[in-house]
């Protein structure tokens, strides 16, 4: 492994731990369940994110035949949901922002238990230890998300004035370890632009924005969130496991995912803001 490679893994790690331990800092309790009061929403959000979605990945991975590396990318995208920068793009689209929160809360704690489970039968050829994918979203995003609770819980004031720093580390973190993964893939991402995989992830996200947006119901706010929350998935997660599976180009492919879905995502948040009743607060 070279130092660039272990720069690249410090900068992810660094990433994933102040997104969580920011994310954690900015939530009480009280408001990671208050949605799980509606049943119904839910049951929906889970179908959305951990059947259709995943089945969307698995549809399009075998349609457009792409290889491996790409599909497995593409597939462990569609397994892991639950990112903190839903909550932006819900506070973008004008959505309710007490259940976007407790939505991000949910899908995260889902996926932890979910991924090791699933991804392995999707995977087509790749033996891993459920525990080997559990252990690093344990201790690089759970346990983070749990401190920033406690944190929030005890000393308010104290999360409040850290929350903005943890994000900007997370942010700038997040940047580095784009360019130095770039600057150390740059041949294997050349070579996506042959393949469909391209197309995949330009087909994932607007698929996965129709299913949360359907499934969101007729509440306005609630659907603009579940959208938004449905079509951004995890990228943190996605990175964090993909760091188990010995094929670069699974990164490559989280990568190109989470590249087409900020592209697609903003512009269309930024719309659903505008479309928002006058008066409506962000």
């Amino acid at each position: 492994m070279t130092s660039w490679t272990l720069i690249a893994k410090l900068f992810l790690v660094t990433f994933v731990v102040s997104s969580m331990l920011s994310t954690g800092a900015g939530l009480t309790v009280a408001e990671i369940l208050a949605p799980l009061r509606n049943r119904r929403l839910i049951v929906r959000a889970l179908l959305a994110n951990f059947v259709l979605v995943p089945l969307a990945a698995l549809l399009l991975a075998r349609g457009l035949r792409l290889e491996q590396g790409l599909a497995s990318g593409l597939l462990l995208v569609g397994c892991s949901a639950g990112d903190p920068f839903l909550l932006k793009l819900a506070q973008i689209a004008r959505g309710n922002l007490a259940f976007a929160v407790g939505l991000m809360a949910l899908q995260l704690i889902v996926t932890i238990g979910y991924l090791p489970l699933v991804l392995p039968k999707l995977v087509p050829g790749v033996t891993v230890d459920p525990w080997e994918i559990a252990k690093p979203l344990l201790v690089l995003m759970l346990l983070p998300l749990v401190l920033g609770l406690i944190l929030k819980a005890r000393y308010g004031s104290v999360a409040n004035r850290v929350k903005p720093l943890l994000e900007g580390v997370s942010n700038i973190s997040l940047v580095l370890f784009i360019v130095v993964f770039m600057a150390l893939n740059h041949d294997k991402l050349v070579t996506v632009f042959g393949t469909h995989g391209i197309l995949a992830t330009l087909v994932f996200t607007p698929l996965s924005f129709g299913i949360g947006w359907i499934l969101g119901g007729p509440s306005k706010d609630i659907a603009r969130v579940m959208s938004v929350g449905t079509a951004w998935r995890n990228i943190s997660a996605a990175l964090v496991v993909g760091g188990t599976l010995d094929d670069p180009k699974i990164h490559v492919m989280v990568i190109v995912v989470a590249v087409t879905g900020f592209a697609i995502l903003l512009p269309l948040a930024r719309a659903l803001g505008k479309r928002s009743p006058p008066g409506a607060k962000p």
